[in-house]
């Protein structure tokens, strides 16, 4: 198998589209994929979660390519891996299931990053005055074509590119969620 920390994992069936946009195999995957191997007891500390309800959604990852078991250095361990460092699917199916089941996940990932922003707001008094003006939202309004908007997209992804080793991190560096959200307005500025 290709390494995980290079490897991207294509969801295309409406089904495992579905299953991934459950809250807490999101949150399973991105754990493992920051943080590598771990047990369904691990998680389940981490998350705050039921050990049992770990192991079940670890269980659905693995069914649909998402997980596997990692090797263990003692038999007694039972550790779970990411088998990606990303997820990707398409939004422009021509299946009407496939485009609902798209959209529902994309939901949940808009979720997330809501409640982990909310989270950071929680705690943005505590950090250094350094952190606090480099962190937060911003937004802009551009005027692009859809090829347009496509190529941004990659320019941006490219720009991201080399802070996604974790090998090469500078020192002082820690995590930051960057998300994207590119989305078509209407003229008249109404929501």
């Amino acid at each position: 198998m290709a390494s995980p920390q290079r490897k991207t994992i294509r969801l295309d069936d409406p089904r495992a589209l579905r299953a991934y946009a459950h809250p807490l195999r999101l949150s399973l995957i991105g754990m493992l994929r920051r943080n590598g191997p771990m047990t369904a007891t691990q998680c389940a500390a981490v998350l705050d979660e039921n050990v049992p309800n770990c192991s079940f959604h670890l269980r659905q990852l693995e069914k649909y390519g998402l997980a596997e078991r990692a090797p263990a250095a003692d038999g007694r361990e039972r550790p779970w891996q990411a088998t990606a460092a990303s997820t990707s699917w398409t939004d422009d199916s021509d299946d009407p299931e496939a485009r609902v089941a798209a959209d529902q996940l994309n939901a949940a990932i808009l979720r997330q990053y809501i409640r982990r922003a909310q989270a950071y707001l929680a705690v943005r008094g505590e950090e250094t005055a350094e952190w606090r003006a480099a962190a937060g939202f911003s937004d802009d309004m551009i005027y692009v074509t859809a090829e347009q908007l496509a190529g941004l997209t990659e320019r941006i992804e490219a720009l991201l590119a080399p802070y996604r080793d974790r090998t090469a991190r500078a020192e002082g560096s820690r995590p930051v969620t960057v998300v994207q959200l590119a989305i078509p307005t209407p003229e008249d500025g109404a929501p």
